[in-house]
């Protein structure tokens, strides 16, 4: 299984997974600008690694990994998940989902569109969430 995972995410890479890696890290580096997009950023770089390689990976909601409910998981990261997705979140969703499409015009590409599908949903609400790799 891992030789699998491992030639997917190579095939990602050169796909398309660079292109949106990038952007997130862009998306980190715009929110390093202001003290209050520190946070942001960060969560950028974190999912910016998983835009790069995602297969064997996931985002899951931290409540269930702590659990316990802590400032992202709770009033205040459900605020900033809505400031992020009116001013980055939503740019980012559109550049998975168009890449999602180019990737379902073809057969093969449907493993890769079902990974821009995962990321788009990502991108609406990532504070909170943390990636952890799949058994």
């Amino acid at each position: 299984m891992g030789l699998f995972r491992f030639i997917f995410n190579v095939l990602w890479f050169v796909l398309g997974g660079f292109v949106m890696g990038l952007a997130w890290w862009l998306a980190g580096l715009i929110c390093f600008i202001t003290i209050i997009g520190i946070p942001f950023g960060r969560s950028c770089f974190v999912i910016g690694q998983m835009a790069f390689w995602p297969f064997g990976k996931e985002s899951i909601n931290r409540r269930y990994i702590n659990r316990a409910e802590d400032i992202g998981t709770g009033a205040l990261g459900s605020l900033g998940n809505i400031i992020w997705f009116i001013f980055i979140g939503i740019w980012l969703a559109i550049g998975h989902l168009f890449h999602a499409l180019l990737c379902f015009i073809t057969i093969i590409g449907i493993p890769f569109g079902l990974q821009h599908l995962k990321l788009a949903a990502l991108t609406v609400a990532p504070i909170g969430q943390t990636i952890v790799s799949k058994a």
